[in-house]
Parts: structure tokens; C-alpha cells; sequence
């Protein structure tokens, strides 16, 4: 009854699409209910620091008592996830219209998108090491302004002007996932955080991201509905100055050398510094060509879900936007489930390779759910079946980018130092761009099948990566403990 109910409110979508977004919004109380009975880890360990009080023992970190850290931390994680929510609604909103809008155009939409991949790609190499050098407040405030800039371009049907855009959108993606990140880890250890507590806000802005994304969605349709294809880049400005009035509140930090003098580092030193140390250290190469090989994969199946569940005729028709906002569900579920799951693997793995085994299950996870399209497009089998396989692995792989986003953050800011991670995570998104335009290229030239098998030996590919990361921990440790 209650189900009937909420059918006939909503609009008059297929009755396949109907079930899948019912399905995944009851999945998603269920699983907010399940998660709000967890206890994180790091709050069991406190509590554990209470009876060791009890005993006798200190309760406090840096002078301050962990009721006290708690409370600031929780104000500094709220400043942080704020302003990260604001800025992945006007990118979600954005990204959910911009091929309609081009579509209207009536322009080569291939060579825009593919522009600002090309773009990226060539600007990571020395844009992160600017981020350093210059400041993560700065660059973030940076990235506001460009993406005003970008989305006031978009206004105009001129070829050369939106070419323009995604040269600059190129920039602002790299910032993006740089600068922000770079400032609140820094951030997040001038102020005497424990290590532990970063994985909280990991992983909630992971389910912040999904929940923007199905807000989005919403939010973007209304505009474009008042306002045609522009509206949800009119408002994407709007919510653009939002974030950049709040970074404005935020204290600065930089990359700096190991005097801890951020004036003695120039941009050369930082450029060269930060590529060294990908280099040379083989942790941090490998967690760079897992997040390549993972996003890579993550942005490719972007590519390819729309056309491939068009081409199996789907009774009733493909709302794209009732399916995204389903896919866009499962990313929140994602994210509230890491923090069990990981929490789950801490019990029979060693503490030190927690991260690292989770995070290698995930991915083969994510692999055999992109191997099930590739089956059965490659397969003779029933239309019906193959369609509601197909559509199951497509959330299942959405639920594994809610889960690896924050385990992957977690891990570069384990393995990446913070005097270079705006210039090294830069650097990371040169194989990306890379593999997400070869990804491209694929979707226009090969059969749905093989496309969907390189995404899932990607995905293979990033698990096997990670698993010897956390076999090198393993020897790294051992041979410590020799020597003691």
C-alpha cells in the first residue's frame, strides 16, 4: 500500500525504473539505520581511554582533554564538509546538463570533452606544485573564480569560447581534487588531530558526494525547466560564490621544505621535489597508478552506461534521471557502509595493512561487477535477463566508488607527505587523464563488451597494485622489528 502510494506521486516513469529507485532508497534507510549502531574505531578507542583513566592513566592529547579535541574537530570537519558539499553540487549539477546543453549547440561534443581531459592532463605535471608553493586557500579560491568564469563562458554558443571553457575546465578539475583535499589534511594535522579521525571525514564526505549527486539531479532538472539548458550553470555560479565566501574564512597552509620555511621552496624546487618523491618511493607511485587506474575505469563506465542500457531498448524507455539518482543512492550507501567494512577487516587483518586489504577487495569487487556486462553483451542470452544483470552490476560498481573514495583519500594522505601533496596528487592525474582519454577513445571504436572487460581488468589491475602495497608494509615492518 504504502509503496502504491509513493508510485503515484511520483512521475510516470517506467515501472522497472520505478522499482530500482524505490529498491535503492529503502536499501538506503536500512543501511543508515544498520550504521547509526556502529561505533567507529576511533571512538571505541576512547572509550578504551576512559577505563585507562580510570586506571590512572592520561586522557588528554596535546594538553587537551579528548572531549575538547572532539568538539574542534567536529567544527573543523563542519567548516570543511560544508564548503566540499557546496562545491559537488555546482560540479554535479554542472556535469548532469553539459551534454545537453552542448547537444543544443548543435558543436563536436567529443572534441570539448575531450579538450578538457587533454587539458588536465597537461597541466597536472605543474599546477599542483603552484598549489603548494602559492597556497591551498589561495588555489581554492583560485578554483571558485575559474569556475565562475567557465560557466559564464558556457552562456555563449561559440565554438572557440566553450573550447576556451574546457581548456580552463581542465585546470579547475585539477584543483579540484588537489587543492581541497591538500588543505584539509594539512589542516587536519596543524591542529593535532589523531591520524584515525580523517577517515571520518573521508568517509563522510563520500556520502555528502552521493547525496549531492541525486540533489543535483533534482535541483538541475527545476533549473533547466524555469530556464532552459543554462539554468543549472546559472545556478551552479550562484552556488559557486556560496563556497568561495566560505573558503574566505579558512586559515592558510602551504607545501614546504624540510626547514619548514615555506619562503626557501620556490616553484622549481616544489615541481621537482614532488616529482622525486613520486619517483622514487614506490608506495607512492603505486598509490598513484591505483587512484589512475581506478578513476580511470570509474570515469570510462560513465561513458558507457547511458548508450548501453539504450541499446538493450529497456521497456518503457531509459529517465536517465531516475537511473542516475539510483546509481548516485548506491555511492551514499558506499559510504556509510566503509567505515563497518572496515572496521570488519580490522578484526583478522594486522592493523597496518587494514586500509590496504580493504581497499584491494573493493576493487576486485568493482572488476567482477564490470565483467558481468562485458559476459553477457559478449553472450547470446535473454535480452530481459541480460538487462536486469546488467543494471545490478552497474549499482554494485556505484557502490564500490562510495567505498573506495574514502579508503582512497585515507590512503594518500598515509603515503603522501603533506609539504608535496597538492604537487603529487597533480601528478597522479596525469596517468588519469591519460587513461580516462583512451577510455574515451574506446566507447567510440570498440564493441560495448571489450570496453567493459578493459574496465574491469583495470579495476583488477588497481586491486593487485594495492595487495603488494600492503605486502611491502608487511616487510617493511617485519624488517624493523629485526633490527630492534
Amino acid at each position: 500500500m504504502a509503496i502504491n502510494l509513493i508510485k503515484s506521486v511520483l512521475p510516470e516513469w517506467p515501472v522497472w525504473a520505478m522499482n530500482l529507485l524505490i529498491t535503492m532508497s529503502i536499501l538506503l534507510v536500512i543501511t543508515y539505520i544498520f550504521t547509526s549502531f556502529f561505533t567507529p574505531n576511533d571512538e571505541i578507542t576512547e572509550e578504551k581511554k576512559k577505563t585507562d583513566k580510570s586506571k590512572g592513566e592520561s586522557d588528554t592529547v596535546n594538553g587537551k582533554s579528548n572531549k575538547e579535541l572532539r568538539k574542534e574537530f567536529d567544527s573543523f570537519r563542519r567548516k570543511y564538509i560544508t564548503v566540499y558539499l557546496v562545491i559537488m553540487l555546482a560540479d554535479w549539477m554542472q556535469g548532469t546538463h553539459m551534454y545537453t546543453l552542448y547537444l543544443s549547440y548543435n558543436v563536436n561534443i567529443s572534441a570539448l570533452f575531450l579538450t578538457g581531459f587533454l587539458s588536465g592532463a597537461l597541466f597536472a605535471p605543474f599546477l599542483g606544485s603552484a598549489v603548494d608553493k602559492f597556497g591551498r586557500k589561495r588555489s581554492c579560491i583560485v578554483y571558485c573564480v575559474l569556475e565562475i568564469i567557465i560557466n559564464l563562458l558556457e552562456h555563449f554558443n561559440d565554438f572557440p569560447t566553450l573550447i576556451l571553457g574546457r581548456v580552463l575546465g581542465g585546470i579547475s578539475t585539477n584543483l579540484l581534487f588537489s587543492a581541497f583535499e591538500s588543505w584539509m589534511t594539512t589542516e587536519h594535522r596543524k591542529l593535532g588531530f589523531p591520524e584515525s579521525w580523517l577517515q571520518r571525514t573521508y568517509s563522510e564526505a563520500s556520502i555528502g558526494n552521493g547525496t549531492m549527486a541525486v540533489l543535483a539531479g533534482i535541483v538541475a532538472q527545476v533549473l533547466e525547466d524555469k530556464l532552459g539548458h543554462i539554468g543549472p550553470f546559472q545556478g551552479a555560479v550562484a552556488l559557486t560564490i556560496v563556497a568561495l565566501i566560505l573558503i574566505l574564512g579558512w586559515e592558510e597552509n602551504y607545501g614546504q621544505t624540510k626547514e619548514g620555511d615555506k619562503a626557501e621552496s620556490s616553484l622549481y624546487s616544489q615541481f621537482t621535489d614532488g616529482w622525486k618523491a613520486t619517483l622514487s618511493d614506490s608506495k607512492i607511485w603505486k598509490i598513484g597508478l591505483t587512484q589512475a587506474l581506478s578513476e580511470g575505469a570509474m570515469y570510462t563506465f560513465v561513458f558507457m552506461w547511458v548508450p548501453t542500457l539504450l541499446s538493450m531498448n529497456p521497456p518503457g524507455g531509459l529517465p536517465t534521471g531516475c537511473v542516475f539518482s539510483s546509481l548516485m543512492i548506491a555511492i551514499t550507501i558506499g559510504g556509510m557502509l566503509f567505515p563497518v567494512l572496515q572496521s570488519y577487516f580490522a578484526t583478522f587483518v594486522p592493523q597496518q595493512n587494514v586500509l590496504e586489504v580493504t581497499a584491494s577487495l573493493i576493487y576486485v569487487m568493482a572488476s567482477i561487477s564490470m565483467a558481468i556486462p562485458a559476459l553477457c553483451l559478449s553472450s547470446a542470452v535473454d535480452i530481459g535477463i541480460c538487462f536486469q544483470t546488467i543494471l545490478v552490476s552497474f549499482v554494485v560498481v556505484e557502490c564500490c566508488v562510495g567505498l573506495f573514495n574514502p579508503v582512497a583519500g585515507t590512503l594518500r594522505s598515509k603515503y603522501v607527505p603533506d609539504a608535496l601533496q597538492g604537487g603529487i596528487l597533480n601528478i597522479f592525474r596525469l596517468p588519469l587523464n591519460a587513461i580516462v582519454v583512451c577510455g574515451t577513445f574506446a566507447t567510440d571504436h570498440l564493441p560495448s563488451y571489450q570496453v567493459f572487460a578493459m574496465i574491469s581488468t583495470c579495476f583488477m589491475a588497481a586491486a593487485f597494485i594495492q595487495l603488494s602495497l600492503a605486502s611491502n608494509v608487511t616487510v617493511a615492518i617485519s624488517a624493523k622489528k629485526k633490527k630492534e
